[in-house]
C-alpha cells in the first residue's frame, strides 16, 4: 500500500456513493475526489462548446479537453477554467452527457492523472465506478456500494424535488437502467465489483449504518 492511503467506493449511479464517500472522508480527516463531478465538467464544456461525441470530428476536439480540464474544487465549488459549474453539472443534461463520455476509452485515459492528483497525505476517499479497479487499484479498502433500481430512482427524484424541480420517476427510472447498461458493457474499465472488493448493499440502510460499516471496515485495515 502506498504511504497515502486510499479508500474506493465505487457503485452505479445513484447508489448514495457520494454522500457517503464525504462523510467517510470527513470522519477520517482525509481528502475527497467526487470522479463521477470531473466527467461532468468534462460533460459541461462539451455542450458549452457545442459538441457531440457521436461525431468522430466532435471526438478529436473532445479528447485533448479531457487530458487539460481546467477543472478545480473550492470547498463545495467545482470550478471550470475559473466559472462556478457547482450546480450546472448536478443536471440530468450533464449526467447522461458524462455517461456517454465515459465509455470513450481516450477520454478516460485523459482524465486518469486528473484523477490520480487527488492522492494527497493523510489520505483521500474517491467514489466512482472505477476508482478500486483502474484509478487506485492499490486502494487499502475497496467497497462496491450498490442498491436496487427501484430505490435509486426514487433518491433521484428526492434530489431533483428538493432543489425546487420537477422529476419524471419512469423517465428518470429508465435512464438509470441505460445508464448501467452502458456503465456495464462498455469495453474499458466496466462497472463491476473488483475481485477484492467488499460489496454493500445500502437499498433498506440508512446512511449512518453505511458509513459506519465503511468506517469499522476501514479500521480493521488500518
Amino acid at each position: 500500500m502506498s504511504t497515502c492511503p486510499v479508500i474506493a467506493i465505487d457503485g452505479p449511479t445513484a447508489s448514495g456513493k457520494g454522500t457517503v464517500a464525504a462523510l467517510v472522508a470527513g470522519k477520517l480527516g482525509y481528502h475527497y475526489l467526487d470522479s463521477g463531478a470531473i466527467y461532468r465538467v468534462l460533460a459541461v464544456a462539451v455542450a458549452q462548446g457545442g459538441l457531440n461525441p457521436d461525431l468522430s470530428a466532435d471526438l478529436q476536439r473532445i479528447i485533448p479537453m479531457a487530458a487539460n480540464l481546467p477543472v478545480q474544487f473550492r470547498g463545495d465549488k467545482v470550478l471550470l477554467d475559473g466559472a462556478d459549474v457547482s450546480e450546472a453539472i448536478r443536471t440530468e443534461e450533464a449526467g447522461v452527457m458524462a455517461s456517454r463520455l465515459a465509455v470513450v476509452p481516450e477520454v478516460r485515459a485523459g482524465l486518469l492523472q486528473r484523477q490520480r492528483d487527488f492522492r494527497q497525505t493523510p489520505g483521500l476517499v474517491a467514489d466512482g465506478r472505477d476508482m478500486g479497479s483502474v484509478v487506485f487499484p492499490d486502494s487499502f479498502l475497496k467497497v462496491f456500494l450498490t442498491a436496487s433500481a427501484q430505490v435509486r430512482a426514487e433518491r433521484r427524484v428526492n434530489q431533483i424535488e428538493g432543489r425546487g424541480q420537477k422529476a419524471d420517476f419512469q423517465a428518470i427510472y429508465s435512464d438509470l437502467m441505460a445508464r448501467d447498461k452502458r456503465d456495464t458493457e462498455r469495453a474499458v474499465a466496466p462497472l463491476k465489483p473488483c475481485d477484492d472488493a467488499l460489496v454493500l448493499d445500502c437499498s433498506n440502510m440508512p446512511i449512518d449504518q453505511v458509513v459506519a460499516t465503511i468506517l469499522n471496515w476501514a479500521q480493521e485495515r488500518i
